[in-house]
């Protein structure tokens, strides 16, 4: 299987509802399905790499669902911009595991979140009674913690929601490396292919980025002092989880400190940790070594 299908669930909010798009890999009946949420201005086909290695390591009996969140990709785009935040995000995400367990029943659940991905997982399985329709399993978080350094969301905030034009996608691809060099060595071939889905055609024929650039007006109005606030809230969701936890982190990460990744060691779930090295936020799921320390988990 070397594509994905293509779906879409209807997700409500208070301007009248929005269509988010996921894909899927692998088995459509399995029962073990896995999650498979992106970072901030990223999309679901960022797993293309490791969705296929899990499924192929499971001998074809898994389903990966890999959504695009709202505002990104395949998906709407939200009438009130102050909606992209975790909270509408988590609601659409039961709306998702609603749809993929009533088209085949959900017997086994895991959960990979790179970045905001894995925030939003947090509070899926930190959340106590929550709909789910099967207990969370095992659960990754990559590059993401109750605490976030302010410099980073700085960083981001130095891109984020700009507009932009591009001739071709290896221009496209270009420009999104100059900010993204973070994510650790590529080759040019992977980067091209992680590029090719965060492009979408203007009318001209030009390129543009895949995401609708008002995902930066909440983001925008995060200050230092609510950051730190929110730290609390985090801790209480991730001290929560009783998924077994596997936390992944760019030795060079900007974004999660060592010092909090060690911390999620020690509470809560007592995550694993694994460190990879030239990398800083956030892996990519794209080197052999970063599939196999996340395959192993999931399917151990």
């Amino acid at each position: 299987m070397t594509e994905p299908t293509l779906n879409y669930v209807s997700c409500p909010d208070a301007s009248g509802g929005h269509r988010m798009a996921w894909w899927q890999w692998g088995d459509p009946a399995a029962g073990h399905v896995v999650v498979c949420v992106h970072g901030l201005s990223r999309q679901g086909r960022d797993f293309d790499v490791l969705a296929q290695a899990l499924v192929a390591r499971a001998g074809g009996a898994l389903r990966v669902v890999c959504p695009d969140v709202v505002g990104r990709g395949r998906s709407e785009w939200l009438k009130d911009p102050m909606g992209y935040q975790l909270p509408s995000y988590a609601a659409d995400m039961l709306a998702l595991l609603a749809q993929v367990h009533q088209n085949s029943p959900i017997t086994g659940l895991d959960w990979v979140g790179t970045s905001m991905g894995g925030l939003i997982g947090m509070v899926v399985c930190g959340t106590p009674g929550l709909p789910l329709p099967a207990p969370a399993h095992r659960l990754v978080l990559n590059d993401v913690g109750p605490v976030i350094q302010w410099q980073a969301l700085q960083r981001i905030g130095t891109y984020l929601g700009y507009p932009t034009r591009f001739e071709s996608l290896q221009q496209a691809a270009d420009a999104m490396w100059a900010v993204s060099t973070s994510f650790g060595p590529h080759t040019s071939q992977q980067w091209l292919d992680l590029s090719r889905a965060m492009v979408r055609t203007l009318p001209d024929g030009a390129l543009t980025l895949h995401y609708d650039p008002a995902i930066a007006v909440p983001f925008r109005t995060i200050t230092q002092d609510a950051a730190v606030q929110g730290e609390a809230t985090l801790w209480q969701l991730f001290d929560n989880i009783q998924a077994q936890t596997l936390v992944t982190r760019g030795a060079q990460s900007d974004l999660l400190s060592r010092e909090t990744a060690q911390a999620m060691t020690q509470r809560g779930p007592r995550a694993r940790l694994v460190e990879f090295a030239g990398v800083g936020h956030a892996p990519t799921f794209v080197v052999p070594d970063q599939v196999e320390a996340v395959a192993s988990f999931l399917l151990a």
